[in-house]
């Protein structure tokens, strides 16, 4: 085994496209691996890569494959239905587990693995993509200002680019389930878009909504700040239009409203070009505030958000391959510290 050479699990997705596009930039080797046949062996052809063909569903086939690799980039999602199986397969390969969420539950859940993981000598670290890489070095570098912080918020939005396919099929199998905080530490569910103010990114100053980010699970183990809430832009007409959300939640949720929208996802092209991605820009913002009323801001700027999650998946990558982990769970931020986000091309950061 080369020891550049890492598993992409889910490498025929828009974004598992992009990693294995970018991978030769940081000396990396991924083998392609996916359920589709077709698409993994064209890909792999393309780009002159070695693959895999492995369903999740067979356990004892993607445990055989993870024995061939020390580190595995899951990029399949929806990460609800597909992290747990790749999980438990990493826990018998001693494998480790990197992957590009940003769902609370998942990261909930990969929590539980921790004793586990320690036991395998691997590290579990979902999250490594822009779902949650800029925002949780930002809470990271806040926390690290005011440790005695007790409130943080963080926000974030995007300027130019689109949803790829599977970003938006997340979103459609959350749709009509609200959003979610952090309170005196416990997870707390609350509407969608329950609270909402303006935020000056520096590039501009957007309408932002609480929605339920990630951060809302990571930030409270990276940081232990208690009380937690996150943030995305919204129009104030979409803000506005979600307090009747009690009366239309429930047709959200069924099958019937959730398959319509993935059936018009797929008739979507499969994400933003690579002329829209080098246009685009994505914006983190966050706040942290103390018992005594005191507070402060930070910011960054960066790559839109698909590339910036390419970027940061194979530093972390790279890193694992060459020996610089932690066994057990672990966030981003709380591993390799605040600064890690600096490390990707066209980040910038500034307290405010």
């Amino acid at each position: 085994m080369q020891n550049n050479q890492f598993l992409l699990y889910g490498a025929n997705g828009y974004t598992g496209q992009l990693i294995a596009k970018m991978a030769i930039e940081y000396q990396l080797v991924p083998v392609l691996a996916g359920r589709n046949e077709v698409s993994i062996k064209e890909l792999a052809a393309s780009l002159n890569l070695s693959y895999e063909v492995i369903n999740l569903d067979n356990h004892d086939e993607l445990v055989a494959c993870l024995r061939k690799f020390s580190v595995v980039l899951h990029a399949a999602g929806p990460f609800q239905f597909t992290s747990a199986k790749m999980l438990k397969a990493c826990m018998e390969a001693h494998t480790h587990y990197l992957d590009i969420t940003g769902e609370i539950g998942v990261f909930e859940q990969a929590k539980r693995y921790n004793d586990q993981a320690i036991q395998s000598e691997i590290m579990v670290m979902p999250g490594v993509g822009f779902d949650v890489v800029p925002t949780d070095c930002i809470a990271k570098f806040l926390h690290e200002s005011m440790p005695n912080a007790t409130h943080l918020k963080l926000a974030f939005a995007t300027i130019g680019g689109r949803l790829s396919h599977g970003t938006a099929t997340t979103m459609a199998e959350g749709m009509g389930e609200g959003g979610a905080v952090r309170e005196n530490g416990k997870i707390v569910k609350k509407p969608l878009g329950h609270k909402g103010f303006w935020v000056d990114f520096g590039l501009k100053k957007l309408f932002v909504m609480c929605i339920p980010w990630g951060d809302v699970s990571t930030a409270y183990s990276t940081t232990g700040i208690p009380n937690i809430e996150t943030y995305t832009m919204a129009s104030p007409k979409t803000f506005s239009m979600l307090k009747w959300q009690g009366l239309y939640n429930w047709i959200l949720r069924t099958s019937f409203v959730r398959n319509r929208f993935k059936k018009k996802i797929k008739q979507k092209p499969a994400g933003p070009d690579d002329t829209a991605r080098a246009k685009a820009k994505c914006m983190v913002w966050g706040e942290v505030v103390n018992a005594a009323g005191e507070h402060k801001i930070a910011r960054l700027t960066g790559p839109e958000g698909y590339t910036l999650t390419a970027y940061s998946s194979l530093i972390i990558t790279k890193k694992v391959l060459e020996g610089n982990f932690k066994t057990g769970y672990q966030t981003p931020a709380g591993c390799y510290g605040a600064n890690l986000v600096l490390e990707i091309p066209g980040v910038e950061r500034e307290s405010v």
